[in-house]
């Protein structure tokens, strides 16, 4: 969510920006916005302007009294009245302007960073830099489920009777492979100083508008019945939500957090085939990692954390590229976002396992994260997210990148100590 001050003085820098984001069905909004802002200042003008003259007039009132003119003092008490109740009503209607103005505010996406490509949708996003020398083997690579399969690894039709498509149960040392996987994550990041930290898995409502446009809550959050819960989608939700309504001092920035949780996806839309298995699912687990930290700083802390899910993918033998999101492809919040992709030798092309965003202080306005400097002034926080590793998705590009021509599959000498010194997974 962007200023109300600068949208109110930069409106045609806010309309040019919606357009980049090809979303012109909400530039009426800006206009809106900006008159219900003004309602909103008159009535607060106005409302201060009656308790002014109430509190004056009460002064006269009880000099008139000692004065002993009851009369007059009579005849002020009726325009005391006839104002409180104007007063009563500006009071009822300013609540309601001001959820107009919020509601409409948390509609108009933020302003993306200069550097952001501008494109329709993700086939427009722009390739940055390669790491890594894709290889397709002499050897046909099979299909991922098929892969887990001869390890005996994954039972994927008992867990559609248990809970539906979507669903998985991973067996034996691929269920290893998938642990080892989010171990090694989790202490590469401690290694880089990041705090490890277990967040809840559920999370209110307030929290979720405050970390997300209404758009992404309706295609990802499953609600609670009943309850003022949502499952989270990834951990970057409830991280970021623990620091809601926080004054944080200025000399505790940088925050960098790493964080494990399920997540929880309705991941609605069309599953095409290299969507089947274990790609596209209702449940996963997931590293992340997460940055609040000074505006200044921000997009320093941006190239830093996408280069770490990088040089992570490359000690377990994946090549992986950089793919900047262009303006239509990046959610209302991002000022600027990375793809890390993966290569798939099977597809002789990459796939996403991660992302990297910088949100600007987007959710600090909403979730009224600010940070006091040591002169006591006072601003938001800028907040970053990105995925350092996502099995089973991620087992994908390493199962295909690490295969032997004999269905065996090396195991990274980074990865070895998480799998009981193991160095390869032999077919059963």
């Amino acid at each position: 969510m962007i200023d109300i001050k600068f949208l109110r003085e930069n409106p045609d820098i806010v309309k040019e920006n919606i357009k980049k984001k090809f979303q012109d069905k909400k530039l009426p909004l800006v206009d809106e916005v900006i008159a219900l802002d003004k309602e909103r200042r008159d009535i607060q003008a106005e409302a201060d302007a009656i308790r002014a003259e109430k509190n004056q007039i009460s002064k006269q009132i009880g000099a008139l009294m000692a004065q002993g003119k009851k009369d007059e003092a009579e005849e002020i008490k009726k325009k005391v009245a006839e104002s409180a109740a104007r007063l009563k009503e500006l009071e009822e209607k300013a609540p309601v302007i001001e959820e107009q103005v919020t509601s409409i505010m948390m509609r108009i996406p933020n302003i993306i960073d200069d550097s952001v490509p501008v494109g329709k949708d993700d086939s427009e996003n722009v390739e940055v830099e390669r790491f890594g020398e894709p290889v397709v083997p002499d050897f046909e690579i099979p299909y991922h489920t098929d892969i887990i399969e001869k390890f005996g690894g994954i039972d994927l039709d008992a867990a559609r009777k248990v809970a539906g498509n979507g669903f998985y149960y991973l067996v034996g040392d691929v269920a290893r492979l998938h642990s080892a996987v989010l171990s090694y994550a989790r202490d590469f990041m401690i290694d880089k100083g990041f705090t490890y930290v277990i967040p809840p898995y559920m999370i209110r409502s307030d929290v979720v508008t405050g970390v997300m446009s209404f758009d992404e809550m309706e295609s990802m959050m499953y609600k609670i019945e009943g309850e003022d819960l949502y499952l989270i989608g990834t951990s970057e939700h409830s991280m970021i939500g623990r620091f809601k309504n926080e004054m944080l001092d200025e000399v505790s920035l940088p925050i960098t957090l790493t964080s494990y949780s399920p997540c929880f996806r309705k991941e609605k839309g069309a599953h095409g085939i290299e969507e089947r298995g274990i790609y596209r699912i209702h449940q996963f687990e997931k590293q992340e990692m997460i940055v609040i930290c000074k505006p200044e700083e921000s997009m320093d802390w941006y190239n830093k954390m996408w280069s770490y899910t990088v040089e992570l993918f490359r000690t377990l033998d994946i090549p992986v590229r950089t793919l900047e999101c262009c303006s239509g492809d990046l959610a209302d919040l991002k000022v600027k976002s990375v793809d890390v992709e993966a290569w798939s030798p099977r597809q002789k092309k990459y796939f996403e396992v991660g992302s990297c965003s910088n949100l600007g202080d987007a959710q600090a306005r909403r979730l009224k994260i600010r940070v006091k400097d040591e002169d006591g002034n006072k601003y938001l926080a800028h907040t970053l997210n990105n995925t350092v590793v996502a099995p089973p998705r991620m087992l994908i590009a390493f199962l295909e990148n690490n295969l032997n021509a004999d269905g065996s599959v090396n195991i990274p000498e980074a990865l070895r100590p998480y799998m009981g010194g193991k160095e390869k997974i032999e077919v059963k």
